[in-house]
């Protein structure tokens, strides 16, 4: 029974330790160190040691602790084994464990120091890159399998470059001074979605019923109609700024690493998460269970609504947050996992327009209390627009695990899978709103309103939109939903005669560059991502315009390079460079090397960006962010042939002034 509960208890201490040892790493430890000396041909000798202080101890190597490793390395790539054990220096020591009573561990105090002996298979790098899982506690304290990633030179390993920095592309001074100097984020189209979202979240049981309450109380608790008005539109907008604040971390995050947004975006793992959590707020809406904040949070709010006007409202604004955190939080959480791989800015202005949709009605009723006698009554109504919620969940969480099924490549969520999915929840919204099925604490269809049939026509409408998609024909595209399905090349179909699509040499400059040369064409670069909307955007709709399709074809070499890539580099190209800002960045993924390529030459971290360099990298525009206007990027990439030709011309009046001043002599 106990070596059954043992992987468990690890489980609950692995949870704990991720969650709490950093705040206890600086304690225990001064600072890991790591070296690396060659002992033969592919064989190396890895030295790593710490001090360890304050009475902490190291989980001696080479042992076993509720069924796990308790030091263990990792590395990137299967050619790199470890051979043998861990060699210690010193003699650990042998204690009882507060953790399981009853057993001993080995322990080591004080300066730790220990050797592991590696092989690497074909070509050595230059630089190896590794993590090594430890151990360590003290008492009853204990944080097991905590990473310290480490990077060491190899003697007489191949040394990739050390820079991705490009002297010769100055993005800043191009030939022709057309392109964008700003991102052109589609900012409006965010703050609508985020309008909407609020509307949505304003319909839920939570939220509803509480305007009327909300506004009798500012009204008629008022010394007059003059500051009831006042308290109610303050009210408001202390709804609006709650949920604006809510995005300031990620302003903090995003200006200490700007590539941290975008890596969440396209992270698998958290792809997945996001996923999880989807389902799980889609059974929240379905009636299974109620997520909420901490009962204690609500009430320790609620009992500083008194302290103040200005200070009681605002609390009373974030007990209201808190309370309706059940029907508001799957919503705005759906709203912040859409936007995050855009940036900050996007998301502090998606949550504008939630706050705003949230807030401004209980100004407005404020204001204008009559209008109260017009707001139908609460009722049977908001569960059903909950459940019509957790099915548009449902379909959003589709839409993570095609974003990690598109990093990763399995295909297991081709285009028509994923359009096929939402055939299927599209029915079941038209089938619920029909009450031909029903869901948990859904009442009986009694009679079709006009709003109810209205519904189920939009809904029955979209479903049909979607079956063209199922096809193999050009009434596939579905522009309305463009960048959400994967791309038409993530197909189940092979894509032959009229259906051909365009297809940019994939992550390969260097062929680029070489083909852009002995075609004398300009190069036409492409940073995109698998989990990229707007780039999928951008494919559906503007490189299709026969215009762009003739000029990406014909005038152009394309190369995309996918910033979100998760295939490893070859081992020899994995390494640590520098960055133009003077810290340091490891590159394992073919990813990594294209969004540092991206920011050190181009600077930016979003995608779309397309750039125009010659072939001797030379930048003939600024670059390009997402449009949607086709005509604005096919000028775009004309003003960008005329830099060609300018360049070709000056290249050739300096060409010919050689060659006179040659003859003349």
């Amino acid at each position: 029974m106990l070596r059954k509960l043992k992987p468990l208890a690890f489980l609950l201490c692995l949870l704990t330790g991720y969650f709490t040892s950093s705040a206890q790493d600086s304690a225990a430890f001064s600072g890991w160190n790591a070296a690396s000396k060659k002992t033969g041909n592919g064989k190396y000798e890895l030295t790593f040691s710490v001090p360890i202080k304050n009475g902490w101890q190291f989980y001696a190597p080479n042992e076993l602790f509720l069924d796990q490793k308790t030091t263990e390395l990792k590395f990137g790539d299967s050619s790199i084994v470890q051979d043998g054990s861990f060699m210690v220096s010193g003699i650990p020591k042998e204690i009882n464990s507060e953790i399981v009573p009853g057993s001993k561990v080995k322990v080591l105090e004080g300066n730790v120091e220990f050797k592991a002996r590696i092989s690497i298979a074909g070509t050595v790098p230059g630089t190896l890159q590794g993590s090594l899982f430890y151990t360590y506690g003290k008492g009853n304290e204990f944080y097991p399998s905590i990473p310290f990633a480490f990077s060491v030179p190899l003697e007489g390993g191949v040394k990739a470059d050390s820079t991705l920095k490009d002297s010769v592309i100055n993005i800043k001074n191009p030939v022709n001074n057309c392109g964008d100097d700003v991102i052109q984020g589609d900012m409006l189209t965010i703050f609508l979605f985020g309008l909407v979202g609020g509307l949505l979240a304003l319909l839920t049981p939570c939220m509803f019923p509480m305007i009327p309450v909300t506004v009798t109380f500012f009204t008629k608790k008022a010394e007059s109609r003059r500051k009831g008005i006042l308290k109610g539109a303050l009210y408001g907008f202390f709804i609006f700024l709650i949920y604006v604040l809510i995005t300031i971390p990620f302003h903090v995050v995003n200006n200490t690493n700007p590539e941290i947004l975008n890596n969440i975006s396209t992270n698998i793992w958290l792809n997945f998460l996001f996923f999880a959590i989807f389902i799980f707020f889609a059974l929240s809406f379905f009636g299974f269970y109620e997520i909420g904040l901490p009962s204690g949070l609500a009430n320790k709010m609620d009992s500083k609504s008194s302290i103040g006007d200005i200070a009681g409202i605002f609390f009373m604004a974030a007990t209201l947050a808190i309370v309706s955190f059940s029907c508001t939080g799957p919503i705005f959480g759906t709203l912040l996992a859409g936007v995050v791989g855009n940036g900050a800015w996007p998301l502090t202005v998606g949550a504008a327009g939630f706050g705003i949709a949230l807030g401004l009605p209980f100004a407005l009723f404020a204001m204008f209390p009559n209008w109260l006698q017009s707001l139908p009554k609460s009722g049977g109504w908001m569960t059903e627009v909950k459940v019509v919620l957790g099915f548009i969940e449902l379909a959003l969480a589709i839409k993570f695990f095609s974003n990690a099924d598109l990093v990763m490549q399995w295909g297991l969520l081709k285009r028509e899978v994923f359009i096929g999915i939402w055939i299927v929840i599209g029915l079941l919204i038209v089938l619920y709103l029909l009450g031909v099925i029903r869901i948990a604490h859904s009442s009986p269809v009694k009679s079709y309103s006009f709003i109810r049939v209205l519904f189920v026509v939009i809904f029955g409408a979209f479903t049909l939109y979607l079956i063209p998609g199922l096809t193999n024909t050009k009434n596939a595209d579905l522009k309305l939903i463009s960048g959400f399905p994967p791309p038409r090349s993530y197909s189940l179909y092979e894509h032959k005669g009229n259906n051909k699509l365009f297809e940019p040499i994939h992550n390969n400059y260097a062929e680029a560059l070489a083909i852009a040369k002995r075609e004398n064409k300009p190069l036409l670069i492409d940073f995109t991502g698998w989990a990229c909307v707007n780039c999928r955007k951008m494919e559906d709709n503007i490189w299709k315009d026969p215009l762009v399709d003739s000029l990406m074809r014909h005038q152009f070499v394309v190369v995309s390079l996918y910033v979100d890539e998760r295939k490893k580099l070859p081992l020899v190209e994995q390494t640590v460079i520098k960055l133009s800002t003077g810290s340091e960045k490891s590159l394992v993924t073919i990813g990594d090397k294209w969004a540092t390529f991206q920011t050190e030459n181009f600077g930016a971290t979003a995608q779309p960006q397309y750039a125009i360099l010659s072939s001797d990298r030379i930048a003939l525009t600024k670059t390009k962010y997402y449009t949607r206007s086709s005509a604005e990027f096919s000028e775009w990439l004309q003003c960008g042939l005329k830099a060609y030709q300018t360049l070709s011309k000056m290249r050739d009046q300096k060409e010919a002034q050689q060659k006179s001043a040659l003859t003349s002599r």
